[in-house]
């Protein structure tokens, strides 16, 4: 049976979570608040026109600007209510209820290995059931093309130690590419309390395996 995620506990004891995280986020837009830095990001990593799955989309507000700017994006969120704030906010984009932990059921046919980039926003990483979270990164690393990038943010503090998600990256086949403290390039030192991890998929995936096995032994 699978391990509920931390957001679908906290819907089991709030079901006014998710519009609460809508509106949240509206508030903060209607106040002036910059919404767009991790979408700003994305797009100075790929080329104009990519394709682009965010991973725990939410209500669309990272995959929502990326569309606005060109880019092709799918969209995947556990959560129903989020997904269609999304379809209604931002119909340029594709979106779809899934669980990150079985992207190739949550994807459409023929996206597998087909992404220049996988953005998760907003500690996405740390609602995930522990259980799941190196098959999620798993599935990040087979929805990316060949030298293929995913973008993961989230804080200190919640969970999930950044040395542990390291080695769970490292084990789904995805290399450490660039390491940031924040979502406007600032360096990762000793004592940061927010991680943006830049990894990247071997442009030779079977190649590279080969070169460990070779090493190995």
């Amino acid at each position: 049976m699978r391990e509920p995620s931390l957001w679908e506990l906290q819907k089991q004891r709030n079901p006014g979570h998710s519009q609460w995280y809508i509106e949240r986020f509206e508030t903060m837009r209607a106040q002036g608040a910059d919404l767009n830095g991790e979408a700003r990001l994305i797009d100075a990593m790929v080329p104009r026109g990519a394709s682009i799955l965010d991973a725990g989309a939410g209500p669309g507000r990272v995959g929502g600007e990326l569309a606005r700017l060109g880019h092709h994006v799918v969209g995947v969120d556990i959560d129903a209510d989020l997904v269609h704030q999304a379809q209604l906010d931002h119909p340029a984009g594709n979106w779809h209820v899934g669980d990150l932990s079985d992207l190739d059921s949550a994807l459409p046919e023929g996206y597998r290995g087909s992404f220049d980039a996988v953005v998760c926003a907003g500690n996405v990483m740390t609602f995930l059931a522990p259980s799941s979270r190196r098959a999620v990164l798993a599935g990040f690393a087979e929805a990316l093309a060949p030298g293929g990038r995913a973008a993961i943010g989230f804080g200190a503090g919640r969970g999930y130690d950044f040395e542990e998600f390291f080695a769970d990256a490292e084990a789904a086949g995805l290399g450490r590419n660039l390491t940031l403290a924040t979502w406007d390039l600032q360096p990762f030192e000793d004592g940061s309390t927010f991680l943006v991890s830049i990894l990247k998929k071997p442009e030779n995936p079977a190649r590279e395996l080969g070169e460990r096995v070779s090493l190995l032994g």
